[in-house]
């Protein structure tokens, strides 16, 4: 890929080999970025894990303090009772049989799809479609639940969920780059204690392997996972 004048320009600001701290990785982050939009900010972590096994596939949630700097469209699934409860909690689709069929045409214009149980005998037959793009409810990232309005409330504060691929790496958004250093760190400091407290038993040898923040069309930079306060 050939790379922009700009791009050009910031490369040289990430230092070849070094491990920066959580805050200087944040700050520098916001510094190289090139795009001209409010790029998302994203943190890709490789993992000391074996996916295969089934104690080792992480997945689960993390709800981000600062939030994540965009609004996400929310598809909730559910019966006609549940209906009002999804509205008025901010659902920006509420329904079934009209959206199941109209995902079966491939429609996917959502972000998080969250579903009551007692409809995921329709709901699983679009795991064909929803799972690949991880928007598949499941009960372990609380998009299966009868408490539809925490849910939605939940997802519109903040709330992401995240997993971890078959190469070990977790992949999850934890801001913009109109995000102050300090709120940066601060999401990217709660994504991390989440990930340290869920390290599997079974692991061994180095479980933080490497971890990087960058945004959208910028240089990535590395940071020292133990430069985060608690851990």
């Amino acid at each position: 890929m050939k790379l922009t004048k700009k791009r050009k320009e910031v490369n040289p600001k990430v230092e070849p080999d070094k491990l920066y701290s959580v805050d200087e990785a944040a700050a520098l982050v916001k510094e190289v970025n090139t795009a001209k939009f409010d790029a998302s900010v994203d943190m890709h972590i490789r993992l000391g894990v074996d996916p295969r096994k089934a104690d080792q596939a992480l997945r689960g949630t993390v709800s981000l303090p600062h939030g994540t700097g965009k609004s996400k469209k929310v598809l909730v699934l559910c019966s006609p009772d549940k209906e009002a409860e999804a509205q008025a909690a901010g659902a920006d689709y509420v329904g079934l049989d009209e959206y199941v069929q109209k995902i079966n045409s491939g429609w996917i214009d959502m972000d998080v799809v969250i579903a009551t149980p007692n409809v995921m005998a329709k709901v699983g037959a679009l795991g064909r479609i929803l799972g690949p793009r991880n928007l598949m409810p499941n009960p372990k990232t609380g998009t299966i639940t009868m408490d539809v309005a925490g849910a939605v409330s939940e997802v519109k504060k903040g709330k992401i969920s995240f997993r971890v691929d078959k190469f070990g790496i977790i992949h999850c958004s934890v801001g913009r780059v109109s995000f102050a250093p300090e709120q940066l760190v601060g999401n990217i400091s709660e994504v991390i204690s989440t990930i340290n407290r869920m390290k599997p038993a079974s692991a061994k040898g180095i479980y933080w392997k490497s971890a990087y923040i960058a945004s959208t069309m910028s240089p990535s930079v590395p940071f020292d996972v133990k430069s985060i306060s608690g851990l």
